[in-house]
């Protein structure tokens, strides 16, 4: 495996856009050649005059309408080239130095899938809002109980896939309903999902954190039909 693409969804993140992608340019990313894939899912705050700016650098693809993460990472699959794809949220809470962990998952041949998990060291994880912790937990059991897992944090948007792994699911999901989907879809799958531990720094929703209380129950909703469908 020679290249990882780096898959970020953007809406109104004209604050910190700019200071998360230095951060993956200098991240390491396991001494892989990195693709850098941003789909600006119809941003109003000036982030897509910024994307502008970097459309030489980088691949940007835009959305006329604004759909949700799922949507624009369905839309960023697509665009996919590298052997290994991976997945940053364009804030500031998850840092890309921490992805060696989760590929070298990959790398060393024990997983197919891995995710960076947010509770396996929670001396590494600030702002962690206990409202938020708590229904993190019961999806990440729900989760467990309908499929079998062992996970620690279902939700977490540090997810690696083998690219060739991924191609052949078919995402439906157009919001953050987007982490239940993939989840549930890989384990019927019978892929080998392994965790590394990661840092987190949370936002507040006054810092412009977008998940709500209704997204969690939309996640519930979303474990449930695919357990049963596809």
């Amino acid at each position: 495996m020679k290249k990882v693409s780096i898959l970020i969804p953007v809406y109104n993140e004209i604050n910190s856009l700019e200071q998360l992608l230095q951060k993956v340019e200098e991240a390491p990313f396991a001494g892989l050649e990195k693709e850098i894939i941003l789909v600006d899912d119809c941003s109003t705050d000036g982030t897509k005059e910024i994307l502008k700016n970097l459309e030489g650098k980088y691949k940007v693809l835009y959305h006329n309408v604004n759909q949700g993460k799922g949507a624009a990472l369905r839309t960023g699959f697509e665009a996919v080239t590298g052997d290994i794809a991976v997945i940053q949220d364009a804030d500031l809470e998850y840092d890309p130095k921490d992805y060696d962990g989760v590929l070298k998952l990959i790398l060393d041949g024990e997983a197919d899938v891995a995710y960076g998990s947010r509770f396996m060291d929670l001396t590494q994880s600030e702002t962690v809002v206990k409202v938020n912790f708590l229904a993190n937990k019961m999806l990440t059991l729900m989760t467990n109980i309908l499929f079998g897992a062992k996970l620690t944090d279902m939700e977490t948007c540090y997810k690696a896939f083998k690219t060739e792994f991924i191609k052949g699911i078919k995402i439906k999901s157009n919001r953050f309903d987007f982490e239940p989907e993939i989840t549930a879809k890989v384990l019927k799958r019978k892929a080998r999902l392994k965790e590394a531990p990661i840092s987190y720094h949370g936002r507040t929703f006054e810092e412009g954190k977008k998940i709500t209380m209704k997204d969690g129950i939309h996640a519930v909703i979303a474990l449930i039909k695919f357990r049963f469908s596809d």
